[in-house]
């Protein structure tokens, strides 16, 4: 039986969809995180596409230099869930799956 090895697809500047997904996902990374971001400004990210929805890697401008990675899952109903958020990235921390 063979088996099907699924990755995320390559690094790309982010869409609208994404700005929303983000915006809409922003107080729950606020509380995970603890902090209250002046700057919340995604620039990149992957996608997952999988059978129950698909999972986003993305990087989000917090401050002057620092970013974060945030892993969000959405499901076939379009209702996103915070998975994990991986802070102090700098500008050149590449998008990698946590």
């Amino acid at each position: 039986m063979a088996t099907t090895i699924r990755a995320y697809g390559e690094t790309v500047p982010t869409t609208m969809d994404i700005r929303e997904i983000c915006d809409k996902m922003r107080p729950q990374v606020e509380d995970t995180t603890g902090k209250k971001y002046v700057k919340f400004i995604p620039v990149q990210y992957r996608r997952l596409d999988g059978g129950d929805g698909i999972s986003y890697l993305i990087k989000i401008h917090v401050t002057e230099t620092d970013y974060i990675h945030v892993e969000i899952f959405q499901d076939l109903k379009e209702k996103a869930s915070l998975i994990n958020v991986k802070e102090h990235q700098t500008k050149d921390s590449l998008i990698v799956p946590f």
